[in-house]
């Protein structure tokens, strides 16, 4: 959209001009009035004003005197010229002002609007040339990090071609001799906190922030280039390259900027990092070996010892013994998630995290193993329970982003938090998916018995049906209605035996079959030990009632 000044101290011409413009159909959305010259600058000095109409005959400032000014001041600034007097003096000056057109007065509409109309495809046409060239300046400044960071990951996933890029190599530094790589990988490990909590969950600008601080080391002789790691969004690489100078320098100084770089992200937004170094190499394509070794030096981090920021050197690795597994112990889990005993599900994770918490090491990648290991056990549970797994999972997000929690860990007391809240988190869904699936099981075995007394009631029929232990589904059924399975139906033979008992046409015999006992004595005992009389004795003292 556009902005037209009018400057004219004719009110009439002013009001004929705001009406005979197609303002719209040219995209003008402010028309703007002045008086005189002096009032026009002042108007040009507090709007930006694409197109100025000019009446060439004015008091105070004439247009001649206001064109000359325009001239000098808004060399930008497209102007129209309108005037009375078919004067050679005002068509002079229009010209040497490059005017984009001059009108005789009266003005009329149709050469009013080709005036206009000229003078919006002059603005487009400029608008069209000042984008393209915005464009391909923003375009060129950042496709050139992004093509060094493509040469890199090729590089570091060992698919870089020397040939093919043979023309980009000075980008990185690849075209002198004497200069060293060194690679370095940087893991946030209080990522999601930080970016809630001082960039306003930008990923974008927290991943910004990051990157700038370690480029920002750069000096004449010493230079580093990150980026986001494309293995995920909590570590950056880091590629530090020396001209020239010695290997070992190299190192030192590589070490030396990735502390700076670790105090300086804690310092300004409270980042916490772990860092690891991988070795210097002369040639470009050992950036794939310095970054292993760099990766190596990261994941053998122990967290047992972890205390705030940490910058490891491959010399200083100590890798640990892999830990003993969660996976021995997920039946265990299974059954006390299964029957809602959530404190003995605790007690198991306890037994192990005490374990790793009194081992030799529980390195990074310990941790992270386990975390996976961890849920894709636990997503088998849940299947195995008939949990939809869609209820723990957001589309949107993975990992366990993805199952509304935040994956910072900076300590073990925190990486044993994380456990206990993804236990935390299966269970709820897992208590209530089964909460529902309990009470319409339990009325469904309640019901068969109901309707079954009288045949051989296993409980195996129901754990067998229903993919229930025998121990959990006793407990659940006599929570639920205060008799065990077989006491309810002992219950339900029992009471239909005191409704039979009453029809003195029924021989004991036929309802002892009528109610499942092959065996009338079995039926006479079992009657006696529930209401310590024999069906017989019932019989009698009923008939007394009854007289």
């Amino acid at each position: 959209m556009y902005k037209v000044l009018i400057i004219d101290d004719e009110e009439p011409l002013r009001e004929a001009i705001t009406i005979l413009g197609d303002w719209q159909g040219l995209g003008v959305d402010q028309i703007l009035e002045a008086t005189n010259g002096n009032f026009g600058l002042e108007m040009l000095r507090q709007h930006k004003i694409d197109l100025a109409i000019v009446d060439m005959k004015m008091p105070e400032l004439s247009g001649t005197e206001f064109l000359q000014i325009v001239e000098q001041d808004y060399p930008d600034l497209l102007t129209i010229v309108i005037s009375g007097y078919n004067d050679f003096e005002y068509t002079r000056q229009a010209i040497r002002s490059k005017v984009v057109d001059y009108l005789l007065k009266p003005v009329n509409r149709l050469d009013l609007n080709a005036a206009l109309r000229k003078a919006i495809d002059v603005l487009e046409a400029k608008r069209k040339k000042e984008s393209e060239f915005i464009n391909k300046n923003i375009t060129l400044n950042m496709s050139l990090p992004k093509l060094k960071e493509k040469m890199y990951i090729s590089i570091i996933e060992r698919s870089f071609k020397n040939q093919s890029n043979e023309a980009f190599l000075p980008l990185i530094g690849a075209d002198a001799a004497g200069n060293h790589f060194v690679t370095g990988l940087l893991r946030v490990l209080n990522l999601e906190q930080v970016r809630q909590n001082r960039f306003h969950e930008d990923r974008d600008l927290l991943h910004f922030a990051v990157t700038n601080v370690i480029n920002e080391i750069s000096d004449n002789q010493f230079q580093a280039f990150s980026f986001l790691s494309p293995k995920g969004e909590r570590e950056y690489i880091a590629i530090f390259t020396m001209l020239g100078g010695y290997r070992e320098d190299a190192s030192f100084r590589a070490q030396y900027h990735m502390k700076k770089v670790a105090s300086s992200l804690k310092e300004l937004f409270g980042i916490i990092v772990a860092a690891g170094l991988g070795q210097p190499y002369n040639d470009i394509l050992d950036i794939a070996k310095s970054y292993d070794t760099a990766k190596t030096a990261l994941d053998s981090v122990d967290l047992l010892k972890l205390k705030g920021t940490l910058v490891v050197n491959p010399a200083d690795q100590s890798l640990s013994k892999d830990n003993p597994s969660l996976t021995s112990r997920m039946p265990l889990i299974r059954n006390a998630l299964e029957s809602g005993n959530m404190t003995y599900a605790k007690s198991i994770l306890s037994e192990f995290t005490k374990k790793w918490r009194d081992s030799e090491g529980f390195s990074l990648r310990e941790a992270d193993r386990t975390i996976h290991e961890f849920i894709i056990l636990l997503n088998d549970v849940a299947s195995e329970l008939n949990v939809p797994l869609e209820l723990l999972r957001s589309k949107e997000e993975k990992g366990l982003r993805g199952l509304g929690i935040q994956s910072d860990f900076a300590s073990f007391d925190q990486f044993e938090g994380l456990l206990f809240e993804i236990l935390n988190r299966y269970s709820a869904e897992i208590s209530k998916v089964l909460g529902g699936d309990r009470t319409s099981v339990l009325g469904n075995i309640k019901a068969y018995i109901d309707n079954h007394y009288f045949e051989n009631i296993k409980i195996s029929m129901f754990t067998d049906k229903y993919f229930l232990s025998r121990e959990y589904l006793m407990k659940l059924f006599k929570g639920e209605y205060g008799y065990g399975i077989h006491e309810y139906v002992q219950k339900v033979r029992m009471d239909k035996a005191k409704d039979l008992l009453s029809d003195p046409s029924l021989k004991i015999q036929d309802i002892s079959e009528m109610l499942g006992y092959k065996d009338k004595n079995y039926f006479s005992k079992a009657f006696r030990n529930y209401y310590e009389c024999s069906p017989t004795e019932y019989r009698i003292v009923l008939g007394e009632v009854e007289k």
